[in-house]
């Protein structure tokens, strides 16, 4: 490795962090990881983020390539977020991280979401 490596910018992990650096965006990604799902759905997984927060954090992991939106032309009209092949990638590091925290970290029996096997 250089050692004129810029942590601020060229470092990868510089860059995955400003991707999934959102407050909300590991665990809309865990949550999506388990399947396509409706805004109303992830809103009501997570009753403390609010919807304009949510949809910002949607639409940046859109803009990152991380989540397809599907807009379905129906009345009432209908959009579904799903993990793209960038994101689904992304899983297994979101599954160690989950791993990493049940066995290290203090948690409550209440589970952020069910681990998708």
């Amino acid at each position: 490795m250089s050692e004129n490596l810029n942590y601020f910018i060229d470092c990868p992990l510089t860059k995955v962090q400003k991707i999934i650096g959102g407050k909300w965006k590991i665990v809309i990604l865990w949550f999506l990881s388990r399947g396509t799902r409706r805004f109303g759905e992830i809103k009501r997984a997570f009753p403390d983020i609010t919807q304009a927060m949510l949809t910002k954090q949607l639409r940046e992991l859109e803009e990152d390539g991380f989540v397809h939106r599907e807009i379905f032309r129906e009345i009432p009209p209908r959009v579904e977020y799903s993990l793209t092949a960038h994101g689904a990638n992304f899983v297994p590091i979101l599954r160690s991280m989950y791993d990493w925290g049940e066995v290290h970290l203090e948690h409550s029996k209440v589970r952020c979401v069910e681990k998708s096997d």
